[in-house]
This record gives C-alpha cells, sequence and structure tokens, in this order.
C-alpha cells in the first residue's frame, strides 16, 4: 500500500494511471475505520483497477461547538486494517495544503444542504462537497464509494456531480449495523455503556415506523409523535430531528405515499448519530 501525503504526487499518480488505462475507485473517508467503511473499500476493489482510500478529518466539516478535536483517530489501525484489503494507495493529506491560510473558494450545494442536517449544522455540507471535490481533483476517480448511513451526504455528493459535471459516479452501499441495529459510526466509540444501550432505540423507532406504513398509516404527523414518543423513554437520548421526507428533495412528506426516507439525528452524551430508512407505501 502506497502512501501519499502530498497532493501533487496524488495528481502525478493518477494521470500516469489514467494514461495507462486504470480505472481509479476513491473511497473518501475521515479515518476511524469500521464495517462500513470496509465494505466500501472491498465494492471498490471489485469495481476497478486502482483503490485509493483518503483519510482525513475534514475541519470544514465542523461547526465551532462540534466535536473535532474529540472526533476518534487510530491512523496505525486504520492501516493495518487496510493492508488486509490490498489498498493500492492511502491518501493522507495535511489540511495546511489543503486549506492554506488564504483558502477562500467554497463548493455549495443549495436548498438540500439547508434540509435535515443542514437546519442544526448550517455550513456542513459545504464543508462536506468542499473537500470532495478537491478530492475528486486529485485523485480523478472513475468511481467514488458512499453509505446510505450518511443518506443526505450522498444525495447532494451525486447533485454537485451532476450540476458541475465531474466526470465520476457515484455508488452508494447500504448502512451496515451492529448486531442489535445501532448503524456502524466511528462516533460510537465514544459512547458510554448505558449510552450504547440506548442507541438501540434509534433504529428501534425506524423499524416502528417502516412497520406502521406497511400497516397502513398514512398520516406523518400521527407517526412522528409515535417515534417521539419512543425515543422520549429513553432520558439519554437528545433529539436533533426526526422527519419523513421526499427521498429525492427531502421535502417534508404531507401523507404517506409512494417512496419516503425516514431520518433522525440525536445526541448521546458527546456523540451525535445519525440513521434513516427507506419506506414505500
Amino acid at each position: 500500500m502506497r502512501e501519499i501525503k502530498k497532493l501533487k504526487e496524488m495528481q502525478a499518480f493518477s494521470l500516469k494511471a489514467k494514461q495507462r488505462g486504470k480505472t481509479i475507485c476513491l473511497v473518501p473517508t475521515m479515518g476511524y475505520l469500521h464495517e462500513g467503511h470496509l465494505s466500501l473499500v472491498e465494492a471498490a476493489k471489485k469495481k476497478g483497477n486502482i483503490t485509493v482510500v483518503s483519510i482525513f478529518v475534514n475541519p470544514l466539516q465542523f461547526g465551532p461547538s462540534e466535536d473535532l478535536a474529540r472526533y476518534p483517530r487510530d491512523l496505525a489501525r486504520d492501516k493495518k486494517l487496510l493492508k488486509n484489503f490490498e489498498v493500492d494507495v492511502l491518501l493522507l493529506p495535511a489540511a495546511s495544503q489543503l486549506y492554506p491560510d488564504d483558502f477562500k473558494a467554497f463548493v455549495e450545494v443549495e436548498g438540500l444542504s439547508k434540509k435535515l442536517c443542514g437546519r442544526t449544522r448550517p455550513t456542513h455540507f459545504r464543508g462536506v462537497t468542499t473537500i470532495v471535490a478537491k478530492l475528486f481533483n486529485l485523485v480523478m476517480p472513475d468511481f467514488a464509494f458512499f453509505g446510505e448511513k450518511d443518506y443526505q451526504q450522498q444525495i447532494i455528493i451525486k447533485k454537485m456531480v451532476r450540476d458541475l459535471n465531474f466526470p465520476v459516479q457515484i455508488i452508494s452501499l447500504p448502512t451496515i449495523r451492529e448486531f442489535d441495529g445501532l448503524a456502524m459510526s466511528s462516533r460510537n466509540q465514544s459512547l458510554t455503556p448505558k449510552e450504547r444501550a440506548s442507541a438501540t432505540v434509534l433504529y428501534r423507532a425506524l423499524l416502528l415506523a417502516k412497520q406502521e406504513i406497511e400497516k397502513g398509516e398514512k398520516d406523518p404527523h400521527r407517526l412522528l409523535l409515535r417515534m417521539r414518543s419512543l425515543i422520549g423513554a429513553e432520558p439519554t437520548v437528545r433529539l436533533d430531528y426526526i422527519a419523513i421526507v421526499d427521498p429525492h428533495s427531502l421535502e417534508d412528506k404531507k401523507r404517506l405515499d409512494g417512496q419516503s426516507l425516514i431520518a433522525l439525528a440525536a445526541y448521546l452524551g458527546k456523540a451525535r448519530l445519525i440513521d434513516n430508512i427507506a419506506v414505500t407505501a
């Protein structure tokens, strides 16, 4: 596994690979890898000739009072995991290279970025799209892989790719869950045992909603009340939001028909967790 830290070295590597007719797959991460990340790496290995994994804890994705300093990091552990998958390149860019002191250029997808998580994290997705655009320019991937746990993120990136004509195909893969349904996340490791036990209520609430819709429930307001009641029984869980939205526009649904996305975010101690489930009425 080749480690690359310099941006120009990454671009030179990719240009040479392209000239040789190689297909490049990119898996962008912020590190502290888990089985969800590794499922993306495995898919990338099957799809292309060269697999590039980036690890970069992106400061633009964090607000002033958020957990940038506390975000889990263990590069030695990550390297060991990636070697098992025979990753071709591990990209480890420095923040000072990506964002020099005079950095002023940002990429933003309007509309979608202000819904769901964007309501309480107004600059988060600008940080996401800016770093992903930069990674696309550096790595020049043919395919890039994202998990559906971060549903809003991946549809925003797809919109950016369409609108800005990036020559890359976005591939989304299903959420990988723990044995009890909790969506895998790097932030799970910061949960106390009590918080970890309480966190399962998030997936249980999503399953409740899915089951009620399958039984014929059509009123999203009634359904949201039931979900809030279930989650409210866990005192360690502080909801950020629950929403039932159109999976393409992220607009709130007025009636439960056709396809819907049920999405939520909640705080447990220091961790902010997100999850979602797709349903069809």
